[in-house]
């Protein structure tokens, strides 16, 4: 008991350690749980997940893959297949017989394995899956559009891939019995069907219970949590892995219901799956047998050589011709196709399965299955930059800041901050309001941006700072609130506040539901407002070896304040009450202050009002 509880620890460390090391340095995390696998795994003997967890293993991974598909699906708004040109469709109904056929032919031809065992293997290896490719897709900068269809495509494909296994040891498992294959096909549709039905009956109810109010607050997730394995394991006894698809069906559906209730949950089930990710990724690196590379043959070079370079760009390429998918990202999507804990844990299963049946051919799947996975995930996860750099696929190099809410003084920050090219752009709800920023030439937003529309018409991952600059001290309050889980809560800034975290005034509001207070003294909205009537203005002044940052704050008003630095290359740094930043040489500092009634040495420095 005690080893146990020591290992999932020791797993857990390891999981999210690869990933925060991959935050750091901006390698693919999995890679990095790979390593941190094996390492831990065959490596050292650390851990030995078999003796461990013994029968208990398979069902733990199954449940985790099934938990992070639902996520997964949670993700998927219809509305964004808009962005794919009818590309997700094409891979799902061409991409995946293609990729069958031209996988098992590589298996035959170039992997060696017999025709049975070939096409069981190719009929797996059209996922990809989102256990690698939203790990990587969250580290790299890729356009919207390949981002969304790498994205449909390995959330959708997974539990197909599964279902193609499936159909694979049916037949081979009842061919004795005269089994034909449209009968199979036929009674794996009907199962397929009824998991989907009860994947959607499940969101279907779910959608009905929250909204009433017939499950509290406090046990919305944990219901949720329950009802998705629930339908999982109901689907699985049915038919053998449709409950995958059961809950990727539950998780689109949900998706697309609108629910309040789940955009409180978004938190906890993102967490949940980062933590699955991490924790089975590491797991089943640690099974690994070293002795099966003893089984590794030279051929199998060439069949990865011939997965990478052929079957995949010839699957994507067959299947997007003729689309409005431009040629660069069909070349990137082409060349994405990470494999990943369900390739590894479904040729697992069917090894098995496969050496009962007599074919010998089955125990090499656990070998090439895990030499695909170290060889796609090495491949692309390291690539994937670079390529996208060269297809010129990539999404903006640089990330701005939104300024909500068009009011005299956000309108004259914005300008400012265009002398020194900073991206900025201005969000209302007024269209009369956003007029002197469009005359401006400052690029605006007309809509409320608290609404779900919002998310189709502007692209938040372009912005690396939001400012809440409205007159209305609670919306801005609120707007920070809502965006501080998706731009990151030190990274939202709002006019209004004490700057005291609401420690001194028990009626202020508490730092967890507004935004940093701008100004180290957290001006309030009525008080900004004042100095603007007065005449205030923003100045910008440049640090150097002769005007260093002592000598610039002792030149300015006693009554200014700093409100941000601006580092070429760096991100924007606001000061507020709860963060200072410290000034280098070459650095440029904004501040907000009583009009100057002279011109003084500052311009001769680098100053300009």
């Amino acid at each position: 008991m005690e080893q146990q509880a020591l290992v999932i620890a020791l797993i857990g460390a390891l999981g999210i350690g690869a990933q925060w090391i991959a935050w750091r340095t901006g390698w693919p995390a999995i890679a990095l749980m790979l390593v941190a696998g094996v390492i831990a795994g065959p490596v050292t003997g650390l851990i030995d997940p078999h003796r461990i967890f013994g029968d208990l293993l398979e069902p733990l991974v199954s449940l985790a893959v099934a938990l992070i598909l639902f996520e997964g699906g949670l993700s998927l708004n219809v509305r964004e297949l808009r962005r794919t040109d009818g590309a997700v469709a094409r891979l799902l109904l061409l991409g995946v017989p293609l990729g069958w056929l031209f996988g098992a032919l590589a298996c035959y031809y170039v992997g060696g394995l017999v025709w049975p065992v070939a096409i069981l293997f190719s009929g797996i290896l059209v996922v990809t899956g989102p256990t690698v490719v939203l790990p990587l897709l969250r580290q790299s900068n890729i356009a919207a559009r390949p981002r969304a269809i790498l994205k449909w495509e390995a959330i959708v494909n997974d539990p197909i891939g599964a279902l193609c296994g499936v159909v694979t040891y049916e037949y081979l498992r009842r061919a004795g019995e005269g089994v034909t294959i449209p009968s199979l096909l036929g009674s794996l549709v009907a199962a397929s069907l009824v998991a989907g039905l009860i994947g959607w009956g499940s969101a279907r109810a779910i959608g009905w219970a929250f909204p009433r109010g017939h499950v509290p607050e406090y046990l919305k997730a944990p219901v949720l949590l329950v009802a998705v394995i629930g339908a999982f394991v109901l689907s699985n006894l049915v038919q053998q892995e449709t409950g995958l698809l059961a809950v990727t069906v539950m998780g689109v559906a949900l998706a697309n219901m609108r629910l309040d209730s789940l955009r409180d949950i978004h938190p906890f089930k993102e967490n949940v799956t980062v933590l699955l990710i991490s924790g089975v990724f590491v797991l089943l690196s640690a099974t690994l047998n070293l002795t099966v590379l003893e089984r590794f043959e030279w051929r199998f070079l060439a069949f990865l050589f011939a997965l990478l370079f052929l079957v995949r760009p010839a699957t994507v390429l067959l299947s997007l011709a003729f689309t409005r998918v431009p040629w660069n990202e069909r070349l990137l999507i082409a060349w994405i196709a990470p494999r990943g804990i369900v390739a590894v844990a479904i040729s697992g299963l069917f090894a098995l399965r496969l050496d009962q049946l007599g074919y010998a051919d089955g125990s090499i799947l656990v070998t090439l299955s895990f030499a695909v996975v170290v060889a796609t995930i090495v491949a692309h996860g390291f690539s994937i930059g670079p390529v996208a750099k060269l297809l010129k696929v990539t999404g903006p190099t640089e990330r701005g800041l939104l300024l909500v809410g068009c009011t005299p003084w956000s309108l004259e920050l914005a300008r400012l901050l265009r002398q020194l090219e900073v991206l900025v752009t201005i969000a209302d709800t007024s269209w009369q309001r956003l007029s002197p920023a469009r005359h401006a030439g400052i690029p605006t937003y007309h809509g409320e941006i608290l609404a779900e529309a919002t998310e189709d018409q502007l692209d938040l991952s372009q912005f690396e700072v939001l400012v809440a600059t409205s007159d209305n001290e609670a919306y801005n309050a609120l707007v920070c609130s809502e965006f501080a889980h998706e731009i990151g809560r030190d990274k939202v800034y709002q006019l209004g506040g004490d700057g005291s975290d609401g420690d001194e005034d028990d009626r202020a509001l508490p730092a967890s539901l507004r935004g940093r207070a701008l100004f180290s003294s957290g001006h309030g909205v009525e008080a900004v407002m004042q100095r603007q009537q007065q005449g205030w203005t923003f100045r910008k002044t440049r640090i150097t070896d002769k005007f260093d940052f002592d000598t610039a704050r002792a030149d300015m008003a006693d009554e200014a304040d700093m409100l941000l630095l601006w580092r070429k290359g760096a991100p924007l740094r606001f000061f507020s009450h709860a963060s200072r930043p410290t000034p280098q040489t070459g650095d440029t500092i904004i501040s907000y202050g009583p009009p100057a009634p002279t011109a003084t040495r500052r311009a001769t420095e680098g100053v300009v009002s």
